[in-house]
């Protein structure tokens, strides 16, 4: 079944800084609007739910982590991430959410770290693992030709760390829905899981998406400047006149603007970034990616869209 909404979520730990791009399906058509801020996310998928002008079901994507390294999660001694979801936060997985402040906390079951910078390695984090540098990275975020390598999860420090929003939207989106959504790829292939459930989340990396859609990264431009937005106008604007299943005319004058000129301009651009590699992988004009291999059905999951 095809979706009758198509949200992607540009995550951030400040809430303010969340915005999301959402497009609504009538008839043949995706209508997308301009980016908004992503809002109070405990009633997040009943107001996306709520926007559908036609039946199908609602297809969420997010810029976080969503799965384990495929070491670390065997080493749990549970049979999946599915599996481990249910227990984190309890009992001995009480703790997992909490990130670790010295290198003496850092442990199977608290594995985030450093709550702060000071003094802080991530040989302490692999020390304190067993592990290799290597280890803690999901096959999707290998290092690829051509392609942005995503921070390693359980590292919390720096401007590109991923971990601590990881944290929270685990918290306060994938568990509290977890037992009523298809969660890709763990689930399932992506149409498989659109004609089964109601809801379906999916990973996405906003920095994989811009080659996913034909943004080049040569010349350089930035996307943290109103300009640099700017620069690659042409290239969003090209993939709207090319697909005549989408009608975006809303987005276009915020396109040609930069996506503003204040400090949230570049997570309205990721979102809509985002929003545009989704629909292409939802209309199959790009396959969705996840290999056919039981360590990214079970423990990694991946990032949609990435080849």
């Amino acid at each position: 079944m095809q979706a009758s909404v198509v949200a992607h979520c540009d995550w951030s730990l400040d809430g303010q800084k969340r915005f999301m791009t959402v497009s609504t399906r009538i008839g043949a058509r995706f209508h997308v609007s301009v980016p908004e801020p992503v809002g109070d996310t405990a009633s997040l998928v009943e107001r996306l739910q709520a926007r559908a002008r036609t039946q199908g079901p609602l297809l969420l994507g997010f810029d976080f982590p969503i799965g384990l390294p495929r070491i670390y999660g065997e080493r749990t001694g549970f049979p999946s991430f599915r599996a481990l979801m249910d227990e984190l936060g309890t009992g001995r997985w009480s703790d997992w959410f909490k990130v670790a402040t010295e290198r003496e906390e850092i442990s199977l079951t608290r594995p985030f770290y450093p709550a702060r910078p000071g003094g802080t390695l991530r040989r302490h984090l692999f020390e304190a693992l067993d592990m290799q540098g290597a280890d803690l990275l999901r096959l999707c975020e290998q290092p690829g030709e051509g392609r942005q390598t995503p921070a390693m999860l359980f590292w919390t420090l720096g401007g590109n760390q991923v971990g601590k929003a990881a944290i929270t939207g685990w918290r306060e989106v994938i568990m509290p829905n977890r037992a009523r959504i298809g969660l890709w790829p763990f689930d399932g292939a992506l149409m498989d899981l659109l004609a089964r459930h109601a809801v379906v989340m999916a990973e996405t990396y906003p920095g994989d998406a811009y080659g996913q859609i034909g943004i080049p990264r040569r010349p350089v431009w930035s996307k943290r400047r109103q300009d640099g937005r700017r620069s690659v106008a042409p290239f969003l604007q090209g993939w709207i006149a090319s697909r005549p299943h989408v009608e975006a005319d809303a987005l276009l004058p915020v396109i040609a603007d930069g996506f503003g000129a204040d400090k949230v301009g570049e997570d309205r651009f990721d979102s809509a970034v985002g929003l545009f590699a989704m629909l292409d992988v939802l209309t199959g004009k790009r396959p969705e990616g996840a290999p056919d291999r039981p360590d990214v059905r079970l423990w990694e999951g991946w990032i949609l869209g990435r080849l």
